[in-house]
């Protein structure tokens, strides 16, 4: 069980933002309360894209507090995988992962004619 934390630095109202994001949303919502983060501000709850976007301030006190950095195409790929799969998995593969599967589905798609 893990909390990521991606390098996306997304203006918004003068800071500059990333996601969080967590294998489960309780995990993701410890380390929110852990850092000062509302609850109102959870994103896409109960969905497989479900995160937090935080400030790059709230970025230094998640991962002082043990998220693990990650690239924001690995937050993509890996929120992709939980859609399909249910979990995360790790942000080490999570990139190659999401290209096996569209090239899959493209394979599968040209096998039914769709």
């Amino acid at each position: 069980m893990a909390v990521y934390v991606d390098d996306m630095e997304a203006p918004y109202r003068g800071m500059k933002m990333c996601h969080m994001l967590a294998d489960t949303d309780e995990e993701l919502h410890a380390m929110a309360d852990r850092i000062g983060m509302a609850r109102k501000w959870h994103q896409k709850p109960g969905t497989a894209r479900s995160h937090y976007d935080i400030a790059l301030s709230k970025k230094k006190l998640a991962l002082a507090a043990g998220a693990i950095p990650i690239t924001w195409k690995q937050a993509g790929a890996m929120a992709a995988r939980r859609r399909v799969t249910g979990s995360l998995g790790e942000p080490k593969d999570a990139i190659e992962w999401l290209l096996a599967h569209r090239q899959a589905e493209k394979a599968k798609a040209a096998e039914t004619g769709a």
